[in-house]
């Protein structure tokens, strides 16, 4: 187990403490299980490429067969 110092502002301590007694509980124990929370989630990176293989999934009638013309692709609007 690894211990770690953080400085936060007197009112901030003061809160936390406050709101660690209404849950008959410790800052420390707060700070520990908020952290143990953020760790479980997926980080950025990870729900990029979890939603990438979705959309990649819904993707199943592309070709590259299916493309314009040049001329379609340059061709004004009138």
């Amino acid at each position: 187990m690894k211990n770690i110092t953080v400085s936060i502002d007197d009112d901030v301590y003061r809160r936390a403490r406050m709101k660690a007694a209404e849950l008959d509980t410790s800052v420390s124990a707060l700070v520990k299980r908020f952290l143990a929370e953020l760790a479980e989630g997926e980080s950025d990176v990870e729900r990029l490429k979890r939603e990438e293989r979705m959309l990649r999934e819904r993707i199943t009638d592309f070709s590259a067969r299916n493309r314009l013309s040049r001329e379609d692709v340059h061709e004004r609007r009138r």
